[in-house]
């Protein structure tokens, strides 16, 4: 399910090289797997650089496009669950529907984006920046867009139980779940304000409204 009338901005694509020059190709360096020396090594963060032009775009298309007020001010990244170190922006979309899912952009200055989607999920871009991960920035953008097309086309549910949260995506021929261990004390007063909140949206949260 693609975003109607959205098109990914043309950037420069970062050309990273190794220590003897060469253009390192993440994304398709470990056919077999990769090397044990690739964890926890993460040589070239600055590759994810147009994350932040691809998250402007997308900002710029759901406010001109969907009927939801914005707000933007740095203030906005403490809607995330789990604080981020050096927000540099944050955004703030909320439908004009109550029961579609608020959405909330965070540019950070390693760079990379986290997207704050309904009440309690938080979802990182890139979820790890390692050279084992060998996350290329396109394929980050690539799950970027298609989590925002999950949730702004309805496809986005979340869920609390007694042992934690969870959450479920679908867009297209895609769909993905996952879940959360029971929140730590000052997690519980949000958990509990979600579960009140979630009981209205059972079957998942809705489509955005259109202008």
């Amino acid at each position: 399910m693609p975003l109607t009338g959205y098109t990914r901005p043309a950037v420069r694509a970062p050309a990273p090289v190794d220590a003897a020059g060469r253009p390192v190709p993440y994304g398709e360096r470990w056919p077999d797997g990769p090397p044990a020396e690739a964890y926890g090594v993460d040589s070239h963060p600055g590759r994810f650089a147009p994350l932040h032009e691809v998250a402007d775009a997308l900002v710029r298309h759901l406010g001109a496009r969907y009927a939801v007020d914005v707000t933007d001010d740095p203030g906005c990244a403490d809607d995330l669950g789990f604080p981020v170190a050096e927000p540099v922006r944050a955004v703030r979309l909320v439908p004009r529907r109550s029961t579609s899912a608020t959405l909330t952009v965070v540019w950070t200055a390693y760079p990379g984006v986290v997207l704050h989607a309904g009440l309690l999920q938080d979802f990182p871009f890139p979820v790890c920046g390692c050279d084992a991960c060998d996350e290329s920035w396109s394929g980050v953008a690539d799950d970027l867009e298609w989590h925002v097309a999950a949730v702004v086309g309805g496809g986005y549910r979340e869920w609390v139980t007694r042992s934690g949260t969870g959450h479920a995506l679908r867009a297209g021929d895609r769909s993905t779940s996952g879940g959360g261990a029971a929140p730590d004390r000052a997690g519980r007063r949000r958990v509990r304000e979600a579960r009140r909140l979630l009981g209205a949206v059972p079957d998942g949260w809705a489509a955005w409204p259109l202008r």
